[in-house]
């Protein structure tokens, strides 16, 4: 039960830093190590998912209503409660995964300012280290979270305009770039290049996630959603490209922190641990926002009875404490079951992991969209948005979308015995009273 008290609530500045944080959090740091044997896929990439990312947050900005209930209630609206589950079980699976990798960008970060940190056991104990202390702040309420949010975008852009800066640098002075990798443009390359450049992108629908606490959702939202993307979706594409322009594809695989090394090559080691340290608090900012969707996503489910009822309890600021302990202690157990892998292996798995929870969201998020009726020129949008995800779903390959697959079913299970113990316990209420 919730414990009466002062409720919070958001408004358009602290849910557009959400989104902003949600997304540049979301493991840009690192994905250059990923996408650098990709060549010429990879800025092919970014368009696509670029694209298809402003096509599904379209989509989800169509579904928003006046009560603000958060996606559970949208989807459920348009599709039954069934698929409202789905959706969230989907999302708050995709937040958890993203805070792993999140801590472990941030960790990875750290590494290139203390050496010793940087292998696997190490990096996996500060990225639980930074889970707890980020945990702590989202137990004071929306507020703290969004607040945090607010204060750390700024830092978190300031690496990748770097970046970029260095190769503008670079070619007035007429300096020569590095050549991209010699991998062929083709069909499947591409799809796994939309695949881990989307990764990066994703974030944006946790402006849906809040339940009852954004003042006018139907405005609020959709604004957050757009402009948040769209700011998001044009930083990535300049900057990612320009750390493959400035490292060569041996020295990007080989990087802890290709943000970090690609400043060194122009501005040395001082501009490295710069860099290095806003990346690190860029990550715990993203794990901020992940875990703000996390804890939201399963008070929802709780208080529907989907998961168990004590998800649903809150404290005195409307805070779901036990869903955020929750989402925390998933987050440690996957990053400690991942440690016989290498930073660049976990967080490539993890990242896969993340995108496909995240397309079912993005699926059924349109397909309620649909069912709104919109405009013809609506409907064209929605359409691209699920034709892209169903190409999403393809670049993930087999192991991830079947992982994705095993979570929701157990997801699915875990709800049906929720459901019957508290049919079992209302049964037995009503039996006791009546005798």
């Amino acid at each position: 039960m919730s414990v009466a008290g002062e409720k919070q609530s958001i408004g358009l500045v602290m849910t557009s830093a959400i989104v902003v944080g949600t997304v540049i959090g979301s493991g840009i740091f690192l994905l250059p190590v990923s996408l650098a044997p990709l060549g010429a896929n990879a800025p092919i990439g970014w368009v696509i998912s670029g694209f298809g990312a402003l096509c599904v947050a379209f989509a989800l900005s169509r579904i928003v209503r006046p009560e603000g209930g958060g996606l559970q209630s949208y989807i459920e609206a348009e599709l039954g409660a069934t698929a409202g589950f789905m959706v969230t079980f989907a999302l708050w699976m995709s937040s958890w995964a993203a805070m792993a990798s999140t801590a472990v960008a941030a960790a990875a970060a750290l590494s290139r300012i203390v050496p010793k940190l940087g292998d696997p056991w190490s990096v996996a104990m500060v990225a639980i280290a930074t889970t707890l202390v980020v945990t702590a702040v989202n137990l004071r309420g929306v507020r703290a979270a969004g607040g945090f949010a607010l204060v750390t975008v700024a830092i978190r852009i300031l690496p990748l305009l770097a970046v970029i800066a260095v190769v503008l640098l670079r070619q007035a002075r007429h300096e020569p770039i590095a050549a991209l990798a010699p991998a062929p443009v083709t069909t499947d390359n591409i799809a796994t290049a939309v695949t881990l450049t989307l990764f990066a992108i994703i974030g944006f629908e946790t402006g849906t996630a809040p339940v009852g606490k954004v003042r006018n959702p139907t405005r609020t939202i959709p604004l957050a959603l757009m402009a948040g993307t769209t700011f998001c979706v044009l930083l990535y594409l300049f900057s990612s490209t320009s750390v493959s322009m400035i490292l060569s594809p041996e020295a990007t695989v080989k990087s802890l922190a290709p943000y970090a090394d690609a400043l060194k090559a122009n501005w040395g080691e001082s501009a490295v641990l710069l860099a290095a340290v806003g990346i690190a608090i860029a990550a715990v900012g993203g794990l901020n926002s992940n875990l703000l969707c996390g804890g939201e996503s399963g008070y929802s489910m709780a208080l529907r009875g989907d998961l168990p009822s004590t998800l649903a309890r809150t404290s005195r600021t409307n805070t779901p404490v036990v869903s955020l302990l929750l989402a925390a202690a998933l987050t440690v157990i996957l990053i400690l079951s991942n440690t016989s892998r290498s930073t660049g292996q976990l967080f490539i798995f993890v990242s896969m992991l993340t995108t496909t929870s995240t397309l079912f969201v993005y699926v059924f998020g349109a397909a309620a969209a649909w069912r709104r009726r919109p405009s013809t020129a609506a409907k064209l949008v929605i359409a691209l948005s699920i034709i892209f995800s169903l190409f999403a779903f393809y670049g993930a390959g087999l192991e991830a979308n079947l992982w994705g697959l095993a979570l929701l079913a157990v997801g699915l299970a875990i709800r049906w015995l929720c459901h019957r113990f508290n049919r079992s316990r209302a049964g037995s209420s009503l039996a006791a009273e009546a005798s």
